[in-house]
């Protein structure tokens, strides 16, 4: 339960902030595992890949994302080679544009799409195919009926009406549908409730334990065109260990030697999932790739030797932690302002030319996020400050709590790493504000590869 009927924004706070907050050594300095590689700061002004951010901003104005491509691939390489041998499904949805779907292809990895739009921008990347998954919980006979024509190499079917409305299609169409079957494990992931997506009650899948997953098996096993290639488990997001994984693993082998037993045949792939954390502040400590890959071919390998089954092909979805570091946003400030609270306790709101419209998930998930000043050296005090947005909510919160040098003022750029899952993806025109653009930048240079929307954008939709 929350502690305000309005939410966490308008509970009881305390200006000194959580306890895994410390003071800084020195304020100018990056915390490296919260940034891009290419990050770095010189005499107090941040770079990324080679760019200064004031230069950025000149060009490209503000609030803006920037997505530093030696990042972002070099992550893509790490999963496709630590995880050698299994297929590495890059999320669509945790950010998702066409020159993106062209590194994820170049890189070597898989790709995972959600809705037609997503499979569009494949489509326009040109990437094979036989390499994209379908998922969602109620895809549309418009949706699946592209995926067939374009010949996607799974879908992930998540109910008995899509099994249905699939099996018609395939007949009407004279295609083969290749389909994984999305269970539900009854994991409790240790992670937000929106988010964790393996147990019991939620919207994904088919439950193992009540039997509707072996009832989907039965009934795809029965529909002509369609073929089951396997099983796909989904713990949650934002994972940073893989207990959960062993257990999930464990019932849905279970299932999978149910399987082979009543038909003679063992499924060739299983799908684990994955949705890896990422390090948004300090209190948070990701995993490395090959870590992660040894631990989870272990728990599959040992899973399936003690039921006397070989181990299928096994793909994994790393979710947001390919893209997730590869960017930050950088706002300009607009306003200070020192509010005064109970018992003489001051709270400083440091107010951005963003917000909620282009990163949400502090309002929606209570997600804690860094910050630091971009555009300059300070040696002024530290302070403790909340960033916030310019939108009509007061739970337009940025960064809730972090330390600023305590001359931070209008002008100054500040800049949140860790932004590139799920911030574009989710954001808004709430406000009807104006969707940032996605700046990449390599080697000095920078480009643009999602335009900043326009008013002609915002208004093209309105008939009048």
């Amino acid at each position: 339960m929350r502690a305000h009927e309005a939410g966490w924004a308008h509970a009881a706070v305390s200006v000194r902030g959580p306890a895994w907050l410390r003071d800084p050594q020195d304020v100018n300095e990056l915390v490296p595992q919260l940034w891009s590689r290419t990050a770095t700061k010189v005499d107090g002004v941040l770079e990324v890949g080679g760019v200064r951010l004031p230069d950025l901003v000149a060009e490209h104005g503000s609030a803006a994302y920037v997505l530093d491509e030696v990042d972002f691939r070099s992550r893509a390489r790490a999963f496709r080679d630590g995880f050698a041998g299994i297929d590495v499904y890059y999320a669509g949805k945790a950010f998702l544009c066409t020159e993106v779907a062209r590194w994820v292809e170049q890189e070597g990895l898989h790709l995972d799409v959600c809705t037609a739009g997503e499979l569009a921008v494949a489509e326009r990347a040109r990437f094979p195919m036989e390499r994209v998954e379908l998922h969602g919980n109620n895809k549309t006979p418009a949706e699946l009926r592209r995926a067939l024509e374009l010949g996607v190499g799974r879908i992930v079917v998540d109910s008995f009406h899509e099994i249905t409305r699939l099996g018609e299609l395939v007949a009407e169409t004279g295609r083969t549908a290749r389909v994984m079957v999305r269970v539900t494990a009854g994991v409790e992931a240790h992670t937000h409730e929106y988010i964790a997506t393996a147990h019991e009650d939620q919207k994904f899948g088919f439950s193992i334990s009540s039997g509707d997953a072996l009832a989907a098996v039965r009934q795809i096993r029965e529909t002509p065109g369609l073929e089951l290639r396997g099983l796909h488990s989904h713990i949650g997001s934002q994972i940073f260990d893989t207990a959960g994984f062993e257990v999930a693993a464990r019932r849905v082998l279970a299932l999978h030697q149910q399987v082979a037993e009543e038909t003679g045949v063992q499924l060739p792939e299983l799908d684990l999932g994955g949705g890896f954390g990422i390090a948004y502040t300090t209190q948070d400590d990701p995993a490395e790739p090959a870590r992660l890959a040894t631990e989870m071919t272990a728990i599959v390998r040992d899973e399936c030797a003690a039921r006397g089954l070989e181990v299928p092909r096994l793909s994994i979805e790393p979710g947001r932690a390919i893209v997730g570091p590869s960017m930050c946003t950088v706002y300009e400030v607009g306003t200070v302002k020192a509010v005064e609270l109970d018992g003489g306790a001051v709270r400083t709101y440091v107010s951005v030319d963003g917000g909620m419209s282009d990163n949400i998930r502090t309002a929606l998930y209570d997600a804690d996020y860094s910050c630091t000043l971009a555009s300059r050296r300070s040696d002024a005090p530290v302070l403790l400050s909340r960033v916030v947005g310019k939108h009509c909510e007061a739970g337009d919160i940025v960064v809730k709590d972090e330390f600023l040098p305590g001359d931070v003022a209008a002008g100054d750029l500040i800049a949140v790493p860790a932004t590139g899952a799920y911030c574009r993806s989710m954001a808004s025109n709430y406000n009807h504000a104006l969707r940032p653009p996605v700046v990449a930048v390599r080697e000095g240079r920078s480009r643009v590869l999602v335009r900043r929307e326009t008013l002609e954008d915002l208004l093209a939709t309105d008939l009048g």
